[in-house]
């Protein structure tokens, strides 16, 4: 049985830029002219939603495990292809954890289950996209000791 149907509005602002409302009612500008860098692109929009998508599960899991994580940050790399449509065909996912203790374990279950499981954007992508993961932990107090 599927959800109810969820709506996002584009707005054609002029000069190739577009205003997006989000269904919870956010707005942002987006920008088509690339080189122009005024606003994110729809492309450089996907790069983010699947790095949000999984650092919210991720970092979700590390709290219920009660890992002492300090700061917490994911990059996201994509390659896309030569010809039109231009679709990314590749995406590196990696994780960063800053923190004291922190499991090396319980990071990869936690990617694992947001790869594999939760993170509903990775997961709409992936049937077009090949999407490989990394992490590191930086203990925190190797951190302060410096």
């Amino acid at each position: 049985m599927s959800s109810l149907p969820v709506e996002a509005v584009i707005q054609f602002a002029g000069d190739d830029m577009f205003i997006g409302t989000s269904p919870s009612g956010h707005s942002f500008a987006i920008d088509t002219k690339g080189d122009r860098k005024s606003a994110p692109t729809p492309m450089e929009l996907l790069l983010v939603s699947v790095a949000a998508c999984t650092a919210a599960d991720v970092i979700s899991i590390q709290q219920k495990k009660r890992q002492d994580v300090t700061e917490y940050r994911v990059k996201v790399t994509g390659s896309r292809a030569e010809d039109h449509p231009r679709k990314y065909e590749t995406f590196h996912v990696h994780h960063i954890v800053h923190g004291r203790g922190v499991s090396e374990s319980a990071v990869a279950r936690a990617i694992e289950l947001s790869d594999t499981k939760y993170c509903s954007v990775s997961a709409t992508v992936r049937p077009t996209a090949a999407i490989t993961t990394s992490f590191e932990i930086i203990d925190a107090g190797a951190e302060e000791g410096r």
